[in-house]
């Protein structure tokens, strides 16, 4: 991997990571277009951890307030928020400690399962068209469901906020609280997820076919990305726009069945 395509898979990776349309899709598509071959998701690990950082950066007063919530050792709105947040990170958690494996292999079968699994998203985000507008508070049932959603979502093309963001919509969950619970409930399972390979050994860069330079470039620019786009989505999720998304995913995804007729 050049430095080159590095800048131009963590743009991507900012830039999709927040919308509807799967970054972990995109980063596979761009790398079949581009022939960049890896030999783990080292690179993939590295530059969702850069957008998690910028969603922290994001909603850093939030967070400290949560933080500052729990210290109070009281069964509180902050205590029962964290504990949604964690209640909705267990689904994930299953997967990546028993599917690892399999997951993993699913990234290396081309881009058709990317195809469909897109098609899925674009589905999923025209229903979101009809969903009701209520107010009502999340309820910890509310964030399992999110949890499953987030846990089903880990498969390539498939997109991780698409699937949450719809799957609270649908709920009839209030539309800037959907977006802020979405974003936050990834957050330690992909750090999680970063500090486990990095102990592990598992960011062997010169098998990977991946240089430092190439990894730094990628976090450093889908961490900028990450920060604007993160802003963007939850302003347009308020403004219930989230199914205009659903035409540029059926499109990316009838490209991806096609493309291997084409090559």
């Amino acid at each position: 991997m050049t430095w080159i395509e590095a800048l131009i898979l963590g743009v991507l990776q900012g830039i999709t990571e927040f919308l509807p349309v799967s970054s972990s899709g995109h980063l596979a598509i761009a790398k079949e277009l581009f022939g960049v071959e890896t030999q783990d998701l080292s690179f993939e690990v590295v530059v969702h951890a850069a957008t998690v950082l910028s969603t922290i950066t994001v909603f850093g007063k939030e967070i400290w307030q949560l933080f500052k919530g729990c210290l109070k050792c009281t069964y509180n709105s902050d205590t029962r928020y964290v504990l949604m947040l964690i209640l909705s990170m267990l689904p994930v958690l299953g997967v990546g400690l028993f599917f690892k494996s399999q997951v993993t292999l699913l990234f290396g079968q081309g881009i058709a399962l990317v195809g469909f699994m897109l098609l899925f998203t674009a589905l999923l985000l025209v229903i979101t068209r009809f969903a009701p507008s209520q107010d009502a508070p999340f309820r910890y049932r509310d964030a399992f469901v999110m949890g499953l959603s987030q846990a089903i979502a880990v498969l390539p093309g498939l997109s991780r906020s698409g699937a949450t963001l719809s799957t609270g919509l649908l709920l009839g969950k209030d539309r800037g609280s959907v977006a802020k619970f979405s974003f936050l409930m990834v957050l330690v399972p992909v750090l999680g997820e970063a500090l486990i390979t990095l102990t592990s050994g598992g960011f062997a860069l010169q098998s990977s076919n991946i240089t430092t330079l190439a990894l730094c470039i990628g976090f450093v620019t889908a961490y900028l990305c990450g920060l604007a786009t993160c802003r963007w989505m939850i302003a347009l999720v308020k403004r219930a726009k989230l199914w205009v998304f659903a035409l540029y995913c059926a499109v990316v995804g009838v490209f991806c069945l096609c493309y291997p007729f084409l090559a």
